[in-house]
């Protein structure tokens, strides 16, 4: 087993037939204790195969009990009895994937009233779309909620994440500590994507998204949604990875799929819920009369997005039209995984007026804006 100093994976070798696992240690972990000791329920939503489980896995203590709502009998359990449920189930424990039984809620919150210890509920959830008025509702109060997505580049380089800033001093400071990528190390990186298990394995990227885009497809969407055409679905979700970068024009994806702007505007809900894609928001206020008022949409993992947009290689991409577009939106998702690791929402923005002046990211933070331009360049200019 090969690994960078902070652990993370770099290759893995077999002995006798016998996998060797190695954990690959997660910014997130400091957010995770501190909710666990201020709040009797953690929720960490996410995409899958991002690593909520294995991280809250690696966390916990022996003595907390672990189970799975994928399980087709305990989840009819836990939808036709959840009291009995949590009498089998009795906490400390984790349960995976509870956006297949929101009964358990009302009934966890009862729980947590009646106990107030903190710690007793660590959940795991998919589909943020499905689950978050449930958990609004059911649980105010109680519950911390983060969102862990794919590995970002320092995990990845085994650096220490910290929300990103535009401070003069930090970025020199974290330059001084920060080995250079070359221009073709980080179009492979961003062509490969950020979910561990491609990390962790030498699995061919296309097997694993064209299994990931079908698991999608079929349990989290199908299972949860009213989407019924999964060929018209599939088609949509490869027309918003080739927008990645731009702003959002519902009547321009309905009229590339054959649909509604309204059905349009519902799936591309779905996506954004799930962490499949990111909205980034204009900033504008009262004074800003021209501003643009769409948002942006950034895929979160450029690796899912490669693959639907049918680039092959990292040097095919680098050297594509959409070699721009990617390394946007591979920034912007760095920027908001810091955030993210951090337990803290992105106070992330953009600037578009109508005469086409524009700036990529905002910074919103203490009543001050920091602009940030992105540029795939050697020799950026001035202007």
């Amino acid at each position: 087993v090969s690994l960078n100093r902070q652990g993370v994976l770099l290759k893995r070798k077999t002995s006798g037939g016998s996998k060797i696992e190695v954990y690959i240690p997660r910014a997130m972990e400091k957010a995770v204790r501190e909710i666990n000791s201020s709040f009797p329920v953690l929720l960490v939503t996410g995409p899958r195969q991002v690593g909520k489980t294995t991280m809250l896995k690696k966390l916990s203590t022996k003595q907390r009990r672990y189970v799975t709502l994928d399980d087709p009998l305990l989840r009819e359990l836990a939808v036709s009895d959840p009291a009995l449920f949590l009498q089998r189930f009795e906490p400390p424990v984790i349960i995976d994937e509870i956006q297949y039984a929101p009964q358990l809620l009302p009934h966890i919150k009862m729980y947590v009233d009646e106990y107030k210890c903190n710690g007793d509920f660590w959940l795991t959830g998919s589909q943020m779309f499905h689950l978050m008025h449930n958990a609004s509702e059911s649980l105010a109060g109680r519950v911390g909620i983060i969102s862990l997505l794919g590995l970002s580049n320092s995990e990845i380089m085994g650096q220490v994440s910290v929300p990103f800033t535009t401070k003069p001093t930090d970025l020199l400071a974290r330059a001084n500590n920060t080995k250079p990528q070359k221009l073709t190390e980080l179009f492979a990186k961003i062509f490969r994507g950020s979910m561990p298990a491609l990390y962790a394995s030498d699995i061919n990227t296309d097997i694993f998204f064209s299994s990931y885009v079908q698991t999608y497809l079929q349990r989290d969407v199908k299972d949860l949604t009213q989407v019924g055409d999964e060929l018209s679905f599939l088609r949509f979700l490869s027309a918003v990875a080739a927008r990645t970068g731009q702003t959002v024009n519902y009547a321009d994806l309905a009229k590339d799929i054959g649909i509604s702007s309204p059905t349009a505007k519902q799936w591309l809900s779905i996506l954004v819920s799930s962490g499949i894609v990111y909205l980034l928001e204009p900033y504008y206020n009262n004074v800003l009369k021209r501003s643009i008022k769409a948002p942006k949409l950034y895929f979160l993992d450029t690796g899912l997005c490669a693959y639907l947009t049918k680039w092959t290689t990292p040097e095919a991409l680098e050297a594509g039209a959409m070699s721009g577009a990617f390394f946007e939106t591979w920034v912007v998702s760095e920027i908001i995984k810091s955030y993210y690791n951090a337990g803290k929402r992105p106070p992330l923005y953009y600037y578009r007026d109508k005469d086409k002046k524009e700036i990529d990211l905002v910074i919103y933070e203490n009543n001050t804006l920091y602009p940030i331009e992105i540029q795939k360049s050697s020799n950026p200019g001035k202007d």
